[in-house]
């Protein structure tokens, strides 16, 4: 993807100038990296990497799970994302998942006043603003639909607040909004420290089983 590929060409060359001593168009990355179980269990981590160049977002996140029965690996996920986003808005996404021995690829871009998905099978032009589920941004919460960057479809979601609780965060307990995201087939909870800091997510899969990222 061009844009993507421009920003990392940025990011190389900002390093360098960093490292001179001299300032440059880069803010400080932000990070959130999450251990993530099953039932309890652990089974992977999911990193989330942020970096703002110029006027530019690069969101990058890598995921690794692994769910093993007696000596065996059952179900294999590898996914790699890497988003650009400028003004509130996705301007190109690059995304490839492997689930056991099935692969996905989704990419997409800004072209002129639309945005065009290509997805595993076919492609759609969306011409309004496009967020995926950003889950480190809290005003994806505000959007009526969301493009979803393992599978590329746009989908129509619900979003609901539950209130707020205290909730363990690296072993302390924090007071936290809690909300609740329904898109197609999936269903969410998401937790938010008072200053919309990302805390914890949690979701229902296949026979009602529970998959939760928690902080590290």
């Amino acid at each position: 993807m061009i844009l993507i590929k421009r920003i990392a060409a940025s990011l190389l060359v900002a390093m360098m100038v960093v490292s001179t001593g001299t300032a440059a168009n880069i803010s400080t990355e932000r990070s959130w990296d999450f251990s993530v179980f099953l039932d309890g269990s652990p089974i992977g981590h999911h990193r989330f990497e942020l970096t703002d160049v110029g006027d530019r977002r690069l969101l990058t996140s890598v995921a690794e799970f692994d769910v093993r029965f007696l000596f065996f690996t059952a179900y294999r996920y590898r996914h790699a994302n890497t988003e650009v986003w400028s003004d509130g808005c996705l301007r190109e996404i690059d995304a490839k998942t492997r689930a056991n021995s099935e692969r996905l690829a989704v990419s997409g871009e800004q072209v002129a006043d639309a945005f065009v998905v290509q997805r595993p099978d076919g492609s759609d032009r969306i011409n309004e603003c496009v967020m995926t589920f950003a889950y480190w941004n809290p005003e994806f919460l505000d959007q009526p639909r969301l493009l979803n960057p393992q599978t590329g479809d746009y989908v129509d979601v619900q979003v609901e607040r539950l209130g707020a609780e205290t909730i363990s965060v690296r072993g302390q307990e924090v007071y936290a909004s809690v909300y609740r995201v329904t898109a197609k087939d999936t269903q969410l909870t998401l937790w938010y420290s008072t200053d919309d800091e990302w805390l914890a997510l949690e979701s229902v899969v296949q026979d009602g089983r529970i998959i939760r990222y928690e902080l590290t």
